[in-house]
């Protein structure tokens, strides 16, 4: 094994390749913050052609690889053994081009999402995929997670915004389409394929990214309703109010709202008097004529008793501090352990689902922790749980007490942060015996040495 870890030296240079004390004081990640990167090695290519003579390598020698974007993930998907070696591409940060012609942007897997907005902002366009993480999450992480974030109630998914990728594959052979049109019929859309699939089927490598205009305006506002049954029939009243121009419509249920807005520096916007709080934000091409409809129809959804008080940002720096709020997921760290979910499933059926969740672990741990958040326009829900105890017994009764319930529900394990290693003893809930079987048959097809990402999702 040495030799192909000199040889994996060779391909990337002295640079591309960290070993033994070398990855000391590398974290495993924003899940896992105090544990230093185990692996053999840890090899960082420059090229795609440097991925597909490595991934060539690991193939013929059996050597497991674990790929690794902006170590973002939370669902331990970037997870490495000490038999294994981390592919990052973390050198792979150059954004090649931006196209206003075809609205494109094509990019390195390695460039981060903040750096793509900001790309796309300074070139007049608008490149919609937002998350928390934007800082350090990779556009590479995002395809393969098929990331969600913020605006996926206009925008979509990553998969949505993307229209060509580079991948290279388990022996090292490369599939390069990167085309920049949207219609593309040609027979089968294999890059579909490697969209969310976690680095288990490929590498990702360059992607062209589908590009928006740039909206002339930006309406924000904290929204306080009395019941949940008035948050999707408000969500559907500002939709047809504004011809589909909200582009969030995130969802605070009254704990996380007050945990939030008890941090240090906090202000919140509106009194903790209310059951539910909404971040609603639209976008739009004429600014005062936006300011005014948003202002009017805010009035009317007051009128009709849809909300019970509201208050709009007046400048980018309140709703910038709107956003901080609802992006304040470190404040969930204030009690110690916690345990943190990303279901979907129906609106409609979501009280009743948190009910049943939170009976068994109520009564287990009387003086539980729980926060409940959500995108929820698009049926996103985030829970969190505080009981004191990190213990596997704990996390496999709190596991199952929201799992288990979402199959009656048709809902899914996991919205938008994947399966990784921790979801997957809970991916039957959500797929069939036959899903399962062709997902298998996917894997040992397109990686029949197993040197992807073992043991995740699938």
């Amino acid at each position: 094994m040495p030799e192909l870890i000199d040889r994996l030296g060779e391909i990337v240079g002295p640079a591309g390749l960290l070993r033994g004390a070398e990855l000391a004081g590398r974290s495993a990640g924003y899940k896992r913050p105090l544990e230093e990167l185990t692996a053999k090695a840890l090899v960082r290519p420059a090229s795609t052609e440097e991925v597909a003579r490595v991934l060539e390598l690991c193939n013929e020698a059996g050597q497991s690889v674990v790929t690794q974007g902006g170590l973002t993930g939370l669902v331990d998907g970037n997870l490495s053994t000490a038999g294994d070696i981390i592919l990052s591409l973390e050198r792979m940060r150059t954004i090649e081009e931006i196209d206003p012609a075809s609205a494109t942007m094509t990019v390195q897997a390695g460039v981060t999402l903040q750096a793509v907005q900001e790309a796309a902002a300074e070139a007049g366009f608008l490149f919609p995929l937002d998350l928390g993480g934007r800082g350090s999450a990779t556009i590479g992480g995002n395809i393969a997670t098929n990331a969600g974030g913020n605006r996926v109630l206009r925008y979509g998914m990553a998969r949505d915004m993307v229209l060509g990728l580079e991948v290279v594959q388990a022996d090292g052979v490369v599939l390069s389409s990167l085309g920049k049109i949207i219609k593309n019929n040609a027979g089968y859309d294999l890059k579909q394929m490697f969209i969310g699939s976690e680095g288990t089927l490929g590498v990702v490598t360059r992607i062209v990214l589908r590009l928006r205009p740039m909206p002339a305006s930006q309406q924000t506002a904290y929204l306080a309703v009395g019941q949940f049954d008035d948050l999707p029939k408000l969500l559907d009243f500002c939709n047809r109010r504004s011809g589909g121009a909200v582009t969030a419509f995130e969802v605070m249920w009254r704990d996380f709202y007050e945990l939030v807005t008890s941090a240090p520096g906090a202000n919140p916007p509106l009194p903790l008097d209310y059951p539910f709080y909404i971040l609603m934000e639209a976008m739009g091409g004429d600014p005062e004529a936006d300011q005014e409809r948003f202002e009017m129809m805010l009035a009317a959804a007051l009128d009709d008793g849809l909300l019970l008080d509201a208050v709009i940002a007046k400048s980018q720096t309140e709703t910038n501090a709107m956003w901080a709020l609802r992006d304040d997921v470190e404040s969930l760290r204030t009690f110690g352990p916690t345990v943190g979910f990303d279901v979907g499933l129906p609106i409609a059926l979501m009280p009743d689902y948190i009910d049943e969740v939170d009976k068994p672990i109520l009564a287990r741990w009387p003086d539980r922790r729980r926060f409940v958040f959500g995108h929820l326009g698009d049926g996103n829900l985030h829970l969190t749980y505080s009981v004191g105890d990190a213990s596997a017994e704990t996390r496999k009764l709190i596991d199952d007490a929201v799992y288990y319930p979402l199959a009656s529900r048709g809902g899914s394990v996991s919205a938008e942060h994947g399966i990784g290693l921790s979801k997957r003893p809970y991916l039957e809930v959500s797929r069939s015996e036959a899903e399962l079987a062709l997902m298998r048959r996917i894997k040992a097809m397109m990686d029949p040495n197993g040197i992807l990402n073992p043991g995740k999702v699938i």
